[in-house]
């Protein structure tokens, strides 16, 4: 009777997971070290510190403050790409359900935190003398705004809103934008809920059968209704 041959687990795996962990741990502690400190004063020592790692630690994975930034903006742009990917693959089919889980996506507790929010802020002023930076992000924000753009499309063909696709989106952004700068820059700032119901009274503006403050309206007027305000 011959004895069966037992395969050993690779080795490499766990090591690789480990050193993909690191990175992710000192890339969390540079998002808080810039909303502590801002870009400039954020340095390798003070991210070491903030991770409880060596200095050393950092310069093996990111070389210098610069690599360790870009890799911070594209961990970023990317977790932000999944958020809202992932809200409008769990939405439903109509332009209105789409929407509201793109909006909805933009104050999920897990992106909309403070740190985040001011190391998103952080790196939009150095945006313009760091071309670099609009390039991490361009294709993302690209892809965002198209499908934006599509969905307020879609909803402008179904309602007969006035004003372009383009400028509907543009204006939908720029309150969401709008409404993270105010919950980091206020010495009173409102709430997340009120800035979300800040975003959807905007949609309710181009869209007031299909929103209100509370959200999309789950259930139509008859035609010839007015809507709520």
């Amino acid at each position: 009777m011959t004895s069966a041959v037992i395969a050993k687990p690779e080795a490499p795996a766990p090591r690789k997971a480990s050193r993909e962990s690191r990175r992710e741990q000192l890339i969390e502690a540079t998002i808080d070290t810039i909303a502590a400190c801002g870009l400039s004063r954020t340095t390798l020592t003070e991210v070491a510190s903030a991770a409880g790692l060596s200095h050393g630690l950092v310069n093996f994975h990111f070389r210098s403050k610069d690599g360790l930034l870009s890799e911070t903006l594209l961990y970023l742009s990317e977790e932000y790409r999944r958020n809202w990917t992932g809200a409008l693959a769990a939405a439903g089919p109509s332009p209105a359900e789409r929407l509201e889980a793109l909006i909805r996506a933009d104050y999920a507790p897990a992106i909309s935190t403070p740190e985040r929010l001011k190391a998103w802020c952080a790196f939009w002023g150095e945006a313009q003398s760091r071309p670099v930076y609009q390039e991490t992000c361009g294709a993302n924000d690209a892809a965002y705004v198209e499908t934006l753009q599509a969905i307020c499309a879609a909803l402008i063909a179904e309602t007969g809103a006035a004003h372009g696709p383009a400028r509907v989106a543009r204006i939908l952004r720029v309150t969401v934008e709008g409404t993270w700068l105010d919950l980091i820059t206020m010495s009173e700032p409102y709430s997340r809920d009120e800035a979300l119901a800040t975003a959807f009274v905007c949609a309710a503006a181009f869209f007031p059968t299909r929103f209100d403050a509370s959200g999309r309206i789950e259930k139509l007027p008859a035609r010839g209704a007015r809507p709520q305000r």
